[in-house]
Parts: structure tokens; C-alpha cells; sequence
């Protein structure tokens, strides 16, 4: 998938005052509502993960989200607990190009893990980064600080926005590409982004849930 190189305005993003101001109402209520709905599908995934390896059920890692600012994203917890240990030893087997790590039969994944991944329920937990603003529901994903200091200045336009639980990447090629596409995907959200496009965003990711094609 070829995506034309983007350079965007920051002026500009940062003046969408309206739709911004809409799109953080819709992320509160859809977070409220999705945290109430899904509290027993919650509490069931995490009896899964517990009796898997008996280990903790969620899983915390510093992010990078808009304009370099850190915070906590919540995971339910898919890997063995010594994992990021194990991820130097790993990374010569990195099957995507750039400073972002995917490993197709990652060894560090639990049996759980596998099945919570490919159906991004692993995801859920971030419900509460949204309701307190760290995340929205749709924006590029935050990456790691590791992953921020390799960026160049095209890559690092993404950090220009809020990120979200899914995206044009996830929603659409997911790992199928490499970082450089995925940057240009998120760019070009970025570039034409509004709630009807969210909405969109969202859908797909539902039928991507329901039809797993790239994950892992």
C-alpha cells in the first residue's frame, strides 16, 4: 500500500477546536458505557489470564502520547511476566522494518495472550486511559520512548494528536505493513480526520475484531 508522504500543518491541527471538543464527549461517553457494559466480559478474561500462569491479570508500560507527554497505558496482561527481559535476545528476529518491535510467533506470548491479541481484547483496559484523556478511542497508537527516540522529524508528526486504542493502521492493514506505512497511514487520519471518519475507524475495527487479518 503506497501512501503519498505527508507533511502536515500543526497550526492547523491544533485549531480543530470544535471537532476536538465533540470528539472528547464522544470519547467519554463511549469509555463510560464500554467500562459498565464490558465489566463481566472483563472480569472473565481476567480469570482466564490469572489461571493461565498465575501472574498479574493487567499489564502497565510508559508511553509516549501528544507532543512527547508520558503516561501509564493499561493492558490486560498477554505475555509472560519476564518478557521485556527477553525482548533484547528477541529483537534480531523483528519481522517489521523501523523502531517498532513484531515478532508473528512471539515466544514471550502466553496461550491466553494469543487469543487476546489476534482479537485485540488485550486492548480493553485502555477504556480507562480514554475516560481520563490520556487516549482517545481513534488516533495512532502511542508508541514506547524507546521506539520515539529513533523517530525522524516525518515520523514524529504523529505524536501531534492524542493517541487512541485503534486507528487507520489497526483498522485497516495492521501488521501486514511495515512502520513506515504505518506512520503514513496515521498521518494521512491525521490529515483528514473527523467524527465521520472515527465512525468509520470504529467500524472497521469491529468487523477487523469479528475477522482477524493481521494480528498477532
Amino acid at each position: 500500500m503506497t501512501i503519498e508522504k505527508l507533511m502536515l500543518n500543526k497550526h492547523e491541527i491544533e485549531c480543530q477546536h470544535i471537532y476536538m471538543f465533540f470528539k472528547r464527549i464522544f470519547d467519554i461517553i463511549l469509555s463510560a458505557v464500554g467500562l459498565l457494559v464490558l465489566a463481566i466480559p472483563c472480569l472473565i478474561i481476567a480469570l482466564f489470564i490469572f489461571a493461565c500462569d498465575r501472574g498479574p491479570v493487567f499489564y502497565t508500560q510508559e508511553r509516549v502520547g501528544k507532543d512527547g507527554k508520558k503516561f501509564m497505558i493499561y493492558k490486560f496482561r498477554s505475555m509472560y511476566v519476564n518478557a521485556d527481559t527477553l525482548l533484547e535476545k528477541l529483537k534480531e528476529k523483528n519481522e517489521v522494518t523501523g523502531p517498532m518491535f513484531k515478532m508473528k510467533n512471539d515466544p514471550r506470548v502466553t496461550s491466553v495472550g494469543r487469543f487476546l491479541r489476534k482479537t485485540s481484547l488485550d486492548e480493553l483496559p485502555q477504556l480507562w486511559n480514554v475516560l481520563r484523556g490520556d487516549m482517545s478511542v481513534v488516533g495512532p497508537r502511542p508508541p514506547l520512548p524507546s521506539e520515539v527516540r529513533e523517530y525522524s522529524d516525518y515520523d514524529k508528526q504523529r505524536l501531534w494528536v492524542i493517541p487512541g486504542c485503534t486507528g487507520l493502521w489497526q483498522a485497516t492493514e495492521r501488521n501486514n505493513v511495515g512502520f513506515s506505512e504505518m506512520v503514513d497511514l496515521d498521518l494521512t487520519y491525521i490529515q483528514h480526520r473527523s467524527l465521520l471518519l472515527d465512525a468509520k475507524i470504529i467500524l472497521l475495527t469491529f468487523l477487523m475484531i469479528v475477522r482477524p487479518k493481521g494480528a498477532y
